[in-house]
């Protein structure tokens, strides 16, 4: 008997030249070449064969981690795509993200400038991705407020929300990290990268359970907004469960296995 996987994802907007969806972690977007696993770009083929076999051709316009969940955008043409790409690198898209982070800020908001680059350019680095702020590296700018203070077993977290005003790689991560309050669940940026290791080696298991405190990065896109068509066109995704599970101190539910897509509530 064969099953078949079916990756979960909401669609949150759609047109002829577009679709907006609500990517939940740990759905990854693209596949890899580490193992066969459900990734929302299979889920979206499935979810509009008849438009691809039609000619539909889908490209997304941004995209995020595999911990990271929220918003995704996705071209339904090459054009599209190109006018969408101009969009991104002309900074005329807003975007905000809600992260659970380590620690009470000392300021209520807050912004950080401080330019990043990739680790291994300058030392060894066991992580690849692995990002760091250094004053060589490439501009980066990021807005934070503090949307509320509170305690999760004894221990002080935040709810924040970012606005990142550029692109680089793990920037809102970055920049977190390097203010001191590390985003809950961060493999790669609370702590010394041990966790990243011992994951990717071992997966996911008791004793990282109690350092990480969740099984992904608490970090959601959870705002995008584009100028199309004459119009601002602007989305938003709720907060997930597993933040508001984190935020009001119970168990955390666990990610099921086999999920199914939703096109429409």
């Amino acid at each position: 008997m064969s099953l078949q996987v079916v990756v979960n994802f909401k669609v949150i907007d759609e047109s002829a030249d577009w679709i907006v969806v609500d990517k939940p972690a740990p759905l990854i977007v693209h596949p890899t070449n580490l193992k066969p696993e459900p990734t929302l770009l299979g889920g979206l083929r499935n979810l509009l064969a008849y438009e691809i076999a039609n000619g539909a051709r889908l490209s997304m316009a941004n995209r995020l981690d595999r911990d990271t969940s929220g918003l995704v955008l996705i071209a339904k043409s090459a054009q599209v795509a190109r006018e969408l790409g101009l969009l991104f690198e002309r900074r005329e898209v807003g975007k905000s993200y809600d992260a659970l982070v380590h620690g009470w800020p000392a300021a209520d908001a807050w912004e950080c400038t401080q330019p990043i680059r990739r680790a291994s350019i300058t030392r060894e680095s066991k992580i690849w991705v692995l990002q760091e702020v250094c004053e060589f590296g490439r501009s980066c700018h990021t807005n934070f407020l503090v949307r509320d203070r509170f305690f999760r077993r004894g221990e002080k977290f935040s709810h924040l929300t970012c606005f990142p005003k550029t692109g680089r790689m793990h920037q809102i991560r970055v920049h977190l990290a390097h203010a001191g309050h590390p985003i809950v669940g961060d493999k790669i940026y609370h702590g010394d990268g041990s966790a990243y290791i011992e994951w990717m080696r071992s997966g996911w298991n008791v004793e990282l359970e109690k350092t990480m405190l969740l099984p992904r990065h608490a970090l959601h896109a959870s705002m995008l907004e584009i100028p199309w068509a004459g119009e601002l066109r602007r989305w938003q995704a709720e907060l997930p469960d597993d933040f508001r599970e984190f935020i009001a101190g119970e168990t955390i539910s666990q990610t099921p296995g086999v999920v199914i897509w939703n096109r429409h509530e």
